[in-house]
């Protein structure tokens, strides 16, 4: 099972998104509803921390700023 982030989309303007995990089979439908709440949702497609160059890994640096997750540098933004 692989672990996604989800966003809820805003339906009032200036309203944050929250982001949440939800572990699914790779297999599966991205979901459009949040599971307890119904409120719409969007899949946020996350990057790797570092890129292969000649077959080494160097690390890359996590973007700064307030993403819908406070801050915590995962990209969810």
């Amino acid at each position: 099972m692989t672990t996604y982030v989800y966003q809820t989309i805003p339906q009032v303007p200036g309203e944050e998104p929250s982001c949440f995990e939800i572990k699914q089979s790779m297999h599966d439908q991205p979901l459009t509803t949040h599971p307890e709440t119904g409120e719409p949702i969007r899949r946020v497609i996350l990057g790797g921390f570092g890129i292969l160059n000649g077959g080494k890994a160097t690390q890359q640096p996590v973007p700064s700023g307030r993403g819908c997750c406070g801050g915590s540098g995962c990209g969810c933004h």
